[in-house]
């Protein structure tokens, strides 16, 4: 087994040693206590806002990939981001479906590396969006979760990291400069940061950006609270808003069984320190990752429905129009 297949089953076993951890200290009834509150009506909100955040973030995908010079319509971006929503949920590792989407549509594009740098660029701008808008709210909204976040992060150890890191970065950014031939990693640099100014920051693309991104934070934020309702919280939504940033932070996190893990852990404490009890900060987080499940639903229909043009003869038409696509993005990049 190689190095990457250990890696992915490590981070695996750490989302469920979280998982267990909680289920230990707090009893399995935060998880059961979850399941049993969930109601159709709040299955059909998390549909709804769903289908918000899935149709947004497909249209940044969108984006980003025709700033690269890849033609990628919205109907289709919109597909494929359900199955990949629904891939991401269903498997271990939680990027599979993210992975899957990213080499799919760089071959039907004809470039696969373009294609998968489009994905890399469109998940890190929602990562972005997050990280400023979290940061926003937990210096603007007072909490008393924030106190060991600030000890944390203004404590010796995390300020000597940030500046060892610094320093190698710039010690790294000399050596580059200093070399008078284009080296790969110098190549590969410039590459990168040429595609982020096309992908991302471009005058044409970054508004649409922003945009999206913005809906589909509101979105997660929203299905987190309205998990937190059904959970039985009836504190003020202002006071609710840092500790759900806190627990969607959490989801970054590589140690996750199909975003699981994490999440729950951090909303556990996060509840905890702002008194409104541990457990029902995991049965938030339980709620909220069922929800998040069946709003990924629509993408194993379109799983299926793949399937059945395969089986059908459709094989033919499928390699047709990615060739039309192919030809259409090789044609808008000479030009």
């Amino acid at each position: 087994m190689d190095r990457s297949r250990w890696a992915a089953w490590l981070r695996m076993l750490a989302g469920l040693a979280i998982l267990v951890a909680l289920g230990w200290h707090l009893g399995s009834g935060a998880f059961v206590s979850g399941l049993r509150r969930i109601d159709a009506g709040t299955l059909l909100a998390g549909l709804g806002i769903g289908l918000l955040t899935t149709v947004c973030s497909a249209w940044r995908w969108s984006l980003v990939a025709r700033g690269l010079g890849l033609r990628l319509p919205l109907g289709r971006a919109v597909a494929d981001y359900y199955r990949a929503l629904f891939l991401n949920a269903a498997l271990p590792g939680g990027v599979l479906g993210d992975v899957h989407r990213a080499v799919r549509h760089g071959q039907s594009s004809g470039d696969l590396g373009r294609g998968v740098r489009a994905v890399v660029l469109e998940r890190t701008a929602g990562q972005l969006v997050l990280l400023v808008a979290g940061a926003a709210v937990l210096l603007a909204r007072p909490s008393p979760v924030l106190a060991p976040v600030v000890r944390f992060v203004t404590s010796p150890a995390v300020a000597l990291s940030a500046a060892a890191v610094a320093v190698l970065l710039a010690v790294a950014a000399l050596r580059l400069r200093a070399r008078r031939g284009a080296s790969r990693a110098e190549r590969t640099v410039r590459r990168t940061l040429a595609e982020v100014r096309q992908g991302l920051l471009a005058r044409e693309v970054w508004p649409g950006v922003a945009l999206s991104s913005v809906a589909v934070l509101t979105g997660y934020l929203g299905m987190f609270v309205l998990a937190a309702r059904v959970a039985g919280a009836t504190a003020p939504v202002a006071e609710l808003v840092p500790l759900v940033v806190l627990a969607l932070l959490a989801m970054a996190l590589p140690l996750n069984v199909g975003g699981w893990g994490p999440r729950e852990g951090v909303a556990a404490w996060a509840f905890g320190a702002a008194g409104l009890g541990a457990a029902q900060g995991l049965t938030a987080a339980v709620i909220y990752g069922v929800l998040a499940f069946v709003a990924s639903l629509p993408g194993a229909a379109v799983l299926l429905a793949r399937r059945s043009v395969t089986r059908c003869g459709g094989p033919a038409q499928i390699e047709l129009e990615e060739r039309v696509l192919a030809e259409q993005g090789a044609a808008q990049r000479r030009a």
